[in-house]
């Protein structure tokens, strides 16, 4: 018996479960109504309300994706058991491998693109910005691809590498919704636990 078209069917069932949780990260926030309050795909972002609620946004977006995700492995099972074994068994392995990624994250694995700590390290940039540690007389803090900084003194603010914040992308969309499938969102930076920086895929 050929193999051909059970690996077909196979291929098709993985590759739609890999991209079915994946689609509201990809979607959701890339309209352009989405993003009237922030510059354009890969300027950097000014410090701002509207920034914070956005990570708080795809932190939101990012852990739908695992309800998503229970979709096509229940589709999956249902298939195994009933209709296209190598169909189901594409569904379920690459849905199952992509709620294990998520669950890593509660095994001390690494932590998702958006967190609510990042949303607070912006707060807490934009409150010392208006306090008393103010870098200069006229702060403006932005969110570099590298880190956070002042617009007006150039000086570093934190060093929070920016993750894909939801904008539409200047390479287009099937180029940066490749790059995304790619990334995950992550930063196209990251801080490893010496403090040093390293490159890695990204969005931005």
């Amino acid at each position: 018996m050929s193999l051909v078209m059970p690996l077909t069917y196979f291929s098709t069932g993985f590759i739609i479960a890999f991209m079915f949780p994946r689609l509201p990260i990809i979607l959701v926030t890339r309209g352009r109504g989405f993003n009237t309050a922030f510059p354009e795909h890969p300027e950097p972002v000014p410090l701002s309300p509207k920034l914070t609620q956005r990570v708080l946004h795809m932190r939101m977006i990012y852990w739908m994706g695992f309800v998503v995700a229970t979709i096509p492995l229940m589709f999956g099972l249902a298939s195994i058991k009933w209709g296209n074994t190598a169909f189901g068994f594409g569904l379920w392995i690459s849905s199952g491998w992509y709620i294990l990624s998520r669950l890593q994250t509660f095994a001390g694995g690494q932590d998702p693109p958006w967190t609510l700590g990042i949303a607070q390290r912006l707060q807490v940039v934009m409150d010392e910005s208006k306090g008393d540690s103010k870098c200069c007389d006229n702060p403006l803090p932005e969110w570099g691809v590298m880190a956070v900084s002042c617009t007006t003194c150039s000086k570093v603010l934190d060093t929070m590498p920016r993750p894909d914040l939801g904008r539409k992308r200047l390479d287009g969309f099937f180029v940066g919704a490749t790059r995304l499938l790619l990334s995950d969102g992550y930063p196209i930076i990251s801080n490893d636990v010496d403090d040093t920086i390293k490159l890695d895929d990204s969005e931005e």
